[in-house]
Formats: structure tokens, C-alpha cells, sequence
């Protein structure tokens, strides 16, 4: 099934150690942040996100630093 939706154009969203963006992330839990760890930068993913072009399928949901 995931090489099916490759193949028409449907990918991963790439959220681990990158900036929150509510527009692609959907946050559901907060924490300190550890060091050399920016606020707002996404430290897990609980649930992949996926795009489609520039239509978002499913936000990525995810844990971000305070």
C-alpha cells in the first residue's frame, strides 16, 4: 500500500528535530526541553503525518519542546 501511494505523489511528513508548523503538526503534548534542544522544535512523533502536493492528508501529530 505505501509504495502505492508514492507512486501517485502521497509522502511522509518529515517532523522529527524540525520546527512546529500547526499548519502540518497537530501537537499533543509539550515538554522541557533538553539541552542543545531549541524551543518549539518537534522531539517525537507519535502518529505520521502525510502530504499531498500541497494539500495536507494528516497532520503529524507530534511532541514539541517548550
Amino acid at each position: 500500500m505505501h509504495e502505492l501511494l508514492t507512486t501517485v505523489g502521497v509522502e511522509e511528513i518529515d517532523a522529527l528535530g524540525k520546527p512546529f508548523d500547526p499548519n502540518i503538526h497537530f501537537a499533543v503534548m509539550r515538554e522541557d526541553a533538553a539541552d542543545g534542544v531549541e524551543p518549539d522544535t518537534v522531539t517525537a512523533v507519535l502518529q505520521t503525518g502525510y502530504i499531498w502536493g500541497d494539500k495536507v492528508l494528516r497532520p503529524a501529530m507530534v511532541k514539541v519542546a517548550n
